[in-house]
C-alpha cells in the first residue's frame, strides 16, 4: 500500500511540475522555469543547486552553466524503477547471450523458475532522486568527448544537448556509464584520429569506424522476455540481446560516450508485422542525416533500403527535451489526448523520411460517418492486428480533415479519443504507392465466397518460397545417386503450405530425395513421398547432407521428415543440401508433396481459424476448423478488410482484402 502510495505521489509530483512549467514557461511569467523545477525537487532541491552554483560561478564554465539548467528542466518527465528482483530478472540477458541450444522462452521460463514470480517495484523520479556528483560526472565526461574528439568541432551546443549530454535514454535505472563506456571503447578510434586519409572531423565516419572495429557485432535477436522491462540500462545491452530496442540502446550509449551525437528513431507501428521498430540516426559534417540498425553500417537515410521500402505512416525522433511546443497545441483543445502524446519526447521526422509521401492526406467530407463526435482531436490510426493504433492528429472540424505528412503504403482509418476509446470517423482505407491514390473500403452489400490459405502474409517470405525454384526430386538405387532420374522441378514459386505434384518417372526407386537449388542452402519445410492409391507417406531411414546454418541442430536435413511443416532444413552451405530417404525396398512413386521453409503463417489442418471483417466494427463470419491447408468462408461482404484468426497457435495475422479470388496483403 505504501508502494502505491509513493507512486501516486510522484504521478501528482510530475503532473504538478509539468502544469508549473507549463504556466511559467510557456506564458514568459515572472519566475523561471528553472526556479519551478526546483521548486518540485523538494527535498533534493539542494543538490541540484549544488551543481548550478558549481558551474555558475566560473565564467570559463558557462556552457555547462546552460547544459546542467537544460538537463534540470527536463528532468521532471523522467522516473525509473527499483529492485532487487527487477536485477534478477535482467539477468535473462546475460543468460541468452550464453544459452546453447535453448529457445529464448526457455531461458525466460528458466529466469522465472529460479527467481520466482515478480512483483510491484517502486517508482522513483530523477528530480527527486538525482544527486550532485552523478550530475557532475555526467556533465563534465560528456564535455570532455565533446571537447577531445576530432568531430567534436562539428557538433553545435544545440545538438550535443540534446543527442550527447543526456545521462538516460528513458526508464532505466540510473548508472555511472560514461566513463565505463569510454575506457572500454575509445582506444578503437586511435588509429582513426591519427589517419591522414580519413576525415577525422566528420562524426558520421567516426561512427562507421567504430562499428568496424567492434570486437564483438553479433546479437542475439528476440522478442520474448520473461517481463516487460522498458529501457534495460547500460549494463545489459551490452550483452547485444533482445529487440531492436537493446540493441539501439547500446548504440546511444556507445556513441554518446565518444561524443557521437545520436538519436534514436521509431515508428509507433508497422503494420506488416504489428509491431514498432526502433534505430539510431546521426549527422555527418554537414548536417545530412545517417541511419542504421545497428551494428550495420551507417548510411544517408535517403539511399537506405529501408526508405524506399518500409510502409510506415509516421516516423518520430526521441530527444531528452520535453516537446513543449506540441503539448502546448493538444492542450488547447481542453480533451483527453491518447497517451502517446500525453507527455510528448519527440518530434515529427517523417518528412526526412518521405519518400512515397503525401503532403496533405485530405479526408473528404463524404467519407466520415454521419454519426456525430464531441472530439476536437482526430487520429490518424494504422492496423495492428485487429486493432488500431494512433500514429498521427491533426484538428477535427465537419468540413476540413487534412493530416500533414504521411507516408503511403499502410492500411489507415480515422478516429477521435473519448472516454479512453477510439471512436472511428472513416472506413479503412490505404494510400497507394504508386498511383498516389486513396482507395476506402466499406463494407459491401454483395456477398462472396473466400478461399484462404494464410493467416499473415507469406509475400514475406518470398526468400523462402523463391528458394525452392529449381529444386529437384530424385530417384535412385544407389545410395549415393550416382545413377538418378529426375522425379520433378520445381517450376514456380510455392503458393501453400502444401504443394502436390505427379512424379515424372514410372520406374521403381529405393532412395528418394530432395535437391536444393544452388544458393538455397537447401530450404524446405517438409516433403512427403506417396505410392499410388496410398494416403500415407512412404518412410524409411532418414538420409542427407549433415550440419545447419545455425550450428546447433535446430535446422537439419532430418526436419524434412518429422511431419512438422513448421520445422525446416537450412543447410549450412549455399549448395550442395539433400534430404531424402532410403526405403529398404522399391517402390514407384506416384505423388509427391512438399512445404516451402515458412514462418508457420499458412492454414495448417487440425487447427480452428476465425475470420474477422470490418463494418465500422470487426464482426466475426465464424469458426472454422482446418481439414486441409485451405479454408472456405461463405457469405462474405464484398470490398471489406478481413483478418483471419488461427485459435489454437500462434500469433502473428495481418489485415487484407480478396479480390478477384487472391487474399491480397497491403
Amino acid at each position: 500500500m505504501i508502494k502505491h502510495l509513493r507512486y501516486f505521489q510522484l504521478i501528482i509530483i510530475i503532473l504538478l511540475g509539468w502544469y508549473l512549467i507549463k504556466k511559467v514557461v510557456f506564458r514568459e511569467e515572472s519566475m523561471t522555469s528553472l526556479g519551478t523545477v526546483l521548486q518540485v525537487a523538494k527535498d533534493n532541491r539542494m543538490e541540484l543547486e549544488k551543481v548550478l552554483y558549481r558551474y555558475q560561478k566560473d565564467s570559463t564554465d558557462s556552457l555547462k552553466y546552460k547544459a546542467v539548467c537544460f538537463l534540470i528542466e527536463n528532468m521532471p518527465f523522467y522516473t525509473y524503477s527499483v529492485g532487487e528482483q527487477l536485477d534478477n530478472y535482467k539477468s535473462y540477458y546475460t543468460w541468452l547471450k550464453r544459452s546453447r541450444g535453448q529457445t529464448p522462452q526457455q531461458v525466460a521460463d528458466s529466469v522465472k523458475n529460479v527467481y520466482g514470480a515478480i512483483k510491484a517495484f517502486e517508482k522513483k523520479c530523477d528530480i527527486m532522486e538525482i544527486d550532485s556528483a552523478y550530475l557532475c560526472h555526467n556533465i563534465d565526461w560528456a564535455f570532455k568527448v565533446w571537447q577531445e574528439q576530432p568531430w567534436g568541432k562539428n557538433i553545435s551546443f544545440e545538438t550535443f544537448c540534446e543527442y550527447i549530454l543526456p545521462y538516460r535514454i528513458g526508464d532505466e535505472p540510473l548508472a555511472y556509464w560514461r566513463e565505463t563506456y569510454y575506457e572500454k571503447y575509445n582506444s578503437l578510434l586511435d588509429s582513426l584520429r591519427m589517419s591522414d586519409s580519413l576525415d577525422i572531423e566528420d562524426p558520421v565516419v567516426a561512427a562507421n569506424y567504430l562499428i568496424s572495429k567492434l570486437p564483438d557485432k553479433s546479437y542475439y535477436y528476440t522478442s520474448v522476455t520473461p517481463y516487460p522491462f522498458g529501457h534495460i540500462g547500460p549494463e545489459y545491452v551490452q550483452y547485444l540481446s533482445g529487440t531492436c530496442r537493446e540493441v539501439t540502446d547500446f548504440a546511444v550509449y556507445l556513441f554518446r560516450a565518444l561524443g557521437i551525437p545520436c538519436a534514436i528513431d521509431f515508428v509507433p507501428v508497422r503494420s506488416y508485422i504489428n509491431a514498432g521498430h526502433f534505430w539510431l540516426t546521426t549527422w555527418n559534417k554537414d548536417g545530412e542525416e545517417y541511419m542504421t540498425d545497428f551494428p550495420q553500417k551507417l548510411r544517408p537515410v535517403r539511399k537506405n533500403w529501408w526508405y524506399r521500402w518500409d510502409d510506415s505512416s509516421k516516423v518520430y525522433r526521441y530527444t531528452f527535451s520535453a516537446n513543449r511546443e506540441l503539448y502546448e497545441q493538444m492542450a488547447e483543445y481542453g480533451e483527453e489526448v491518447y497517451p502517446f502524446w500525453r507527455l510528448p519526447k519527440f518530434t515529427d521526422v517523417t518528412y526526412g523520411y518521405g519518400y512515397n509521401l503525401k503532403k496533405e492526406l485530405v479526408i473528404p467530407l463524404e467519407k466520415l460517418y454521419k454519426t456525430k463526435r464531441s472530439g476536437k482531436i482526430a487520429y490518424l490510426c494504422v492496423s495492428d492486428r485487429d486493432n488500431w493504433t494512433p500514429v498521427d492528429w491533426t484538428e477535427y472540424t465537419a468540413g476540413h480533415l487534412v493530416f500533414q505528412y504521411v507516408r503511403n503504403g499502410s492500411f489507415m482509418r480515422v478516429a477521435t479519443y473519448e472516454n479512453g476509446t477510439l471512436c472511428f470517423l472513416t472506413d479503412p482505407f490505404y494510400v497507394d504507392k504508386q498511383s498516389n491514390e486513396i482507395y476506402y473500403y466499406p463494407a459491401g452489400k454483395e456477398k462472396e465466397d473466400v478461399i484462404l490459405y494464410a493467416k499473415c502474409d507469406i509475400g514475406r517470405e518470398n526468400m523462402y518460397r523463391d528458394r525452392m525454384i529449381g529444386g529437384v526430386f530424385e530417384g535412385s538405387n544407389y545410395p549415393d545417386f550416382l545413377e538418378k532420374d529426375t522425379l520433378f522441378i520445381i517450376q514456380g514459386r510455392p503458393n501453400r503450405l502444401n504443394t502436390t505434384v505427379k512424379s515424372w518417372s514410372d520406374k521403381e526407386y529405393r532412395y528418394l530425395r530432395y535437391f536444393g537449388p544452388p544458393k538455397s542452402a537447401c530450404n524446405i519445410s517438409e516433403v512427403a513421398f506417396y505410392e499410388k492409391n496410398d494416403t500415407v507417406a512412404l518412410s524409411g531411414k532418414i538420409i542427407g547432407t549433415p550440419g545447419c546454418y545455425q550450428h546447433d541442430g535446430t535446422h537439419e536435413y532430418t526436419n524434412v521428415f518429422d511431419g512438422k511443416t513448421w520445422t525446416s532444413f537450412d543447410y549450412f552451405k549455399p549448395t550442395g543440401g539433400w534430404a531424402g530417404l532410403d526405403l529398404g525396398r522399391k517402390v514407384r512413386v506416384d505423388r509427391i508433396v512438399y512445404t516451402p521453409r515458412n514462418r508457420d503463417n499458412y492454414v495448417r489442418p487440425d487447427d480452428v481459424y476465425e475470420l474477422f471483417y470490418c463494418d465500422q466494427d470487426w464482426k466475426s463470419a465464424g469458426k472454422i476448423k482446418a481439414t486441409a491447408d485451405s479454408l472456405v468462408f461463405r457469405d462474405i461482404p464484398e470490398n471489406t478488410l478481413l483478418l483471419l484468426r488461427n485459435h489454437t497457435r500462434g500469433l502473428d495475422e495481418r489485415i487484407f482484402i480478396y479480390e478477384n479470388g487472391t487474399q491480397l496483403w497491403k
